[in-house]
């Protein structure tokens, strides 16, 4: 990662299964101005018995009588499908990226060219799982959902013993309840990801809203990840909390132009307001008429504006001093 924020427009599944969806949602991503869009690669079979429920919040958003095996059978992305939209990506100059989620999508990915590697929130805890991340892709992120500390530490440790480095780790600071409760985002826990592990940060949104992700920039978040759908209400487990495409487009304004204010570390005079010092400081200046041989005094020197004489700091030294001509009231002294 290079020191521009990354911002990867999560598509996911919100295609519901439609290549045709999933380009439009590429267009969305490309006139919003991120860095990837990124799909969820799996096979829904070997991902989760048929017997697996699904979460509160998918039953919420779609059919309530299949099951979790059912839901992803309709939104897998096949092997063409995958070829299809990364021509279609090359074609729009942007990144393609996608979460792979067991070991023929992770080969699938690699033979596509893709370098990064993004583990899910809940395949952290899946050894197999991340070891054969670690030897396929040179560069991870990984979200951190569901997680405590020790839980992020094996993880890195078990990328990192099978040959990741640490610098090409970013660990993203997530909750996966869609939509994420505000007081259950404690934001400020990325930092500490950061400190105890070592490694770059940033952080996958699931609430409501843009403002989270913005203030996850401000804290120092390299990578920002968010959900962004064709239709908030359209029938699937991630539309209700995904962004609509102009929702998408005024948070990565919004990330770059905090990105521009967050500047430098050192604390000087910008080139734009240079201009104002004169305007806004004061110089001093006769409080009243001074004639020539008169003492300057606290009671006939004031200052005022503008700044383009001696400064009010030097007074010390004016004070005392005889002047060398007559000055009317708001003269600038001279020495």
């Amino acid at each position: 990662m290079n020191t521009k924020v990354i911002i990867i427009a999560e598509a996911g599944v919100n295609h519901n299964g439609s290549v045709e969806a999933a380009k439009r949602l590429v267009d969305i991503a490309v006139d919003a101005g991120v860095d990837y869009v990124k799909f969820q690669s799996f096979k829904a079979k070997t991902l989760v018995s048929k017997n697996a429920q699904k979460a509160a919040y998918q039953k919420a958003q779609t059919d309530g009588k299949e099951s979790q095996l059912e839901m992803l059978q309709k939104l897998e992305l096949s092997e063409e499908s995958h070829h299809d939209l990364l021509t279609y990506c090359d074609s729009k100059k942007i990144k393609f990226l996608s979460t792979a989620f067991d070991d023929e999508s992770i080969d699938l990915l690699k033979s596509l060219g893709i370098i990064i590697g993004k583990i899910p929130s809940g395949e952290i805890t899946n050894l197999p799982y991340l070891r054969k991340m670690a030897v396929t892709f040179p560069k991870i992120i990984l979200s951190t959902g569901m997680c405590n500390m020790d839980e992020i530490q094996a993880a890195c440790e078990a990328l990192i013993g099978a040959g990741v480095h640490r610098e090409n780790i970013t660990a993203l600071h997530c909750n996966t309840e869609y939509p994420t409760p505000m007081q259950d985002v404690h934001l400020r826990a990325m930092i500490t990801i950061g400190e105890k592990l070592g490694v770059a940060v940033g952080y996958s949104d699931h609430t409501l809203g843009i403002e989270i992700p913005i203030a996850a920039v401000a804290l120092g978040a390299r990578v920002i990840e968010k959900h962004f759908t064709l239709d908030k209400n359209a029938e699937g487990p991630d539309h209700k909390a995904s962004l609509e495409p102009s929702e998408l487009k005024a948070m990565v304004s919004a990330i770059r132009n905090l990105e521009l204010a967050l500047g430098s570390e050192i604390k000087q005079v910008s080139a734009s307001e240079k201009k104002n010092k004169t305007v806004a400081r004061r110089s001093l200046v006769a409080k009243l008429s001074i004639p020539k041989g008169g003492i300057f005094t606290e009671e006939n020197i004031t200052s005022k504006r503008p700044g383009d004489g001696i400064s009010p700091m030097l007074i010390d030294t004016v004070l005392g001093k005889i002047a060398n001509r007559n000055y009317e009231s708001d003269e600038q002294i001279e020495l």
